[in-house]
């Protein structure tokens, strides 16, 4: 009956390890879930505040480049003209980095979302 009393022992023992171990791996993962919804949340936050005012500097300065470059033509038509024409080429010159910017993108989030 030694031998039965071992062997139940230990299968006990392996099963309490095993169950120590999915319950662990269980709080790992949330904790891992909370770490990338905490980090993308923040950088969501700080990309729409920072990215806000940006686009609020841009949208003014693009006024005034307008108006000076309008002056300057004798035309604010031309002005108006002269500023979409920059801001397309800009698009067009990102529309051909776009590929570089995704593997940027990519490998910056691949390293945040698969740290150990």
């Amino acid at each position: 009956m030694s031998l039965y009393d071992s062997i139940n022992k230990s299968s006990d023992s392996a099963t309490d390890i095993g169950k120590k171990y999915v319950k662990d791996t269980i709080s790992y993962a949330k904790l891992k879930a909370f770490l990338v919804t905490t980090s993308s949340i923040s950088t969501v936050t700080k990309l729409v505040l920072i990215g806000g005012l940006l686009t609020l500097g841009i949208l003014f300065m693009s006024v005034a480049l307008a108006i000076e470059l309008g002056d300057y033509f004798e035309s604010i038509s031309l002005g108006l003209l002269s500023v979409g024409g920059i801001y397309i080429l800009l698009g067009i010159c990102m529309f051909f980095i776009r590929k570089t910017i995704d593997r940027k993108i990519i490998k910056g989030l691949s390293v945040k979302f698969f740290k150990k």
